[in-house]
């Protein structure tokens, strides 16, 4: 059996190739993940921009000074068990590399999933290393596959960030600006946010995707980059950054200034144009960290409670999806590893439609 592997260079994430090696032996206790459905998202570009700072490179490691592999959210099979507890033929929906296979692990097995417990990922944060098993996952369906590998871990990241946001009465406020209004997780935010009664949701974005923006109906207002300047500065406000681009991060600092009651660093799809946050007027930029609110509501609600509220919610999503016409989203596959190169060089350089949800099946 063969595997093949997307790597991406650290220092220049540009540059790919395709590695493909003879599959390793399975050692006693291990399975093998043949995947199938993985998601290229900005979500994704984003591991791979923070990967040094966040750690995303150590989850997959390469074995190859300067290259890394990028993770991504979707589904697997199980292909190959030497684990009594893990069946060949179970269904997984997790944290993949990005290639056709990945070998785990299991530890911690209960009827609704398990880590993977290899050591190299001992002190990486649990939320990653957790399998859920399809046949026991109250958010899986089959049709919903490549909607769910799309948007799961984005939606959890924005229900988190809209629970956030209340959590803190809104820093004061009930204005909140997004940046790179149409990628998937802004949007999925602006959707939760339009439904609180008297916030108002403002969209930032490029000029070629307002119109996009604005046929979702969930932002209030919806401004290409260059009309920033039209919005009333004086107004207090909650700025929370999908784009990381840091010179749009100064531009909001120095206008809004003390207006500016919080400034939350969520994604980096401006991935060439990324930068610190330091030396700026206002509120420090601070780093949002889902697991942590998670965390948090956990305590707050037990856990129970909370995947109950997060359920109902990404229910709705794709109820709401089902009925939107234009389409908010629409899955495109490139099936291959021949094909993935050039797909993530189009979601890393932003281009194609932003409706476009882009899929791999690297087999």
């Amino acid at each position: 059996m063969t595997a093949t592997t997307l790597l991406v260079r650290q220092d220049d994430l540009a540059t790919t190739r395709l590695r493909r090696q003879d599959a390793t032996p399975l050692a006693t206790g291990q399975v093998r993940v043949t995947t199938d459905t993985l998601a290229l998202t900005a979500n994704t570009v984003t591991y791979a921009a923070f990967g040094e700072a966040m750690q995303y490179w150590k989850f997959w490691p390469s074995g190859e000074d300067g290259w890394g592999i990028v993770p991504c959210w979707g589904f697997g099979t199980v292909v190959q068990s030497l684990h009594p507890g893990v069946a060949v033929g179970e269904r997984l929906y997790g944290y993949w590399p990005m290639g056709s296979q990945a070998v785990l692990q299991p530890g911690r097995l209960s009827m609704a999933g398990f880590r993977d417990e290899a050591l190299h990922r001992a002190g990486l944060h649990a939320l990653y290393n957790q399998l859920q098993r399809c046949a026991a996952d109250p958010f899986w369906t089959a049709a919903s596959e490549p909607v769910q590998a799309l948007l799961r871990p984005l939606f959890t990241t924005s229900w988190l960030l809209d629970d956030f946001l209340a959590d803190n009465d809104g820093f004061g406020t009930r204005r909140v600006l997004l940046s790179s209004a149409s990628s998937k997780t802004a949007w999925c935010m602006a959707a939760l946010l339009a439904q609180r009664p008297g916030w108002e949701v403002v969209g930032l974005t490029a000029g070629v995707r307002h119109g996009y923006c604005e046929g979702l109906g969930c932002y209030h207002r919806v401004l290409a980059y260059e009309e920033l300047d039209t919005l009333d500065a004086a107004t207090p406000l909650v700025y929370v950054d999908f784009a990381g681009n840091a010179a749009l991060r100064r531009r909001i600092h120095e206008r809004f200034g003390d207006a500016l009651r919080h400034s939350s660093a969520v994604g980096g799809t401006h991935v060439d144009q990324l930068g610190g946050g330091g030396g700026l007027p206002g509120p420090r930029p601070t780093l949002f960290f889902a697991p942590a609110q998670a965390a948090k509501r956990a305590k707050d609600w037990g856990g129970d409670a909370l995947q109950q509220r997060l359920l109902d919610a990404w229910r709705a999503l794709l109820a709401r999806l089902e009925q939107a016409d234009p389409p908010w989203l629409a899955p495109v596959w490139h099936r291959g590893a021949d094909a993935a190169p050039a797909a993530w060089a189009q979601v890393m350089a932003g281009q194609g439609r932003p409706q476009d949800g882009h899929l791999l099946d690297l087999r």
